[in-house]
């Protein structure tokens, strides 16, 4: 469902592909190709929330603001099943592992790796092309070749199957 809130509209790009039963509200940009998966709730009812060219938010994901920390989301960044975004900035090409929470004022840099269940704390900034995981989150090394061959991956297939989902939704 896409409802306004107050005066805010959420602007759609028309090759988004948004599950019929994901939330999108108020001040909310989404981009080119990008795919909003089924239980997720992105509200901008309090700040502004960008998301990207080719993103994925997947399955069960939340997006919300603190006031003065928008939410900036950037092309092709892929956001995983159950991921809380508080007030943050996802640079381009990151990778946030399922289940993580990225909180107030921190930075996720462009294709850096948060690995499944890790907590970035507010302000905290992870440095591109690293990976990231733990409770806090603490760099553990790098990304690989490996990495960044799966991670483009996922970001074709996101796009693809989004594709596919809209062309079947009613």
């Amino acid at each position: 469902m896409i409802y306004p809130f107050k005066d805010k509209n959420p602007k759609i790009d028309p090759s988004v592909y948004i599950a019929d039963n994901a939330v999108v509200t108020g001040d909310v940009t989404i981009g080119e190709e990008s795919t909003i998966w089924f239980n997720t709730v992105i509200r901008g009812d309090v700040a502004p929330t960008v998301i990207g060219k080719r993103c994925s938010i997947q399955d069960l994901s939340c997006i919300h603001q603190s006031p003065n920390n928008p939410v900036i989301i950037e092309d092709e960044a892929t956001i995983g099943h159950q991921v809380t975004l508080h007030g943050c900035v996802i640079r381009k090409r990151a990778l946030i592992g399922m289940g993580s929470i990225i909180l107030d004022g921190a930075e996720i840099g462009e294709g850096a790796f948060i690995g499944a269940g890790s907590l970035v704390p507010p302000g905290k900034k992870i440095p591109p092309n690293s990976l990231a995981m733990g409770r806090p989150a603490k760099v553990v090394r790098e990304v690989t070749v490996a990495d960044r061959e799966d991670m483009d991956r996922i970001i074709r297939e996101y796009v693809e199957k989004g594709q596919i989902y809209k062309s079947i939704q009613k």
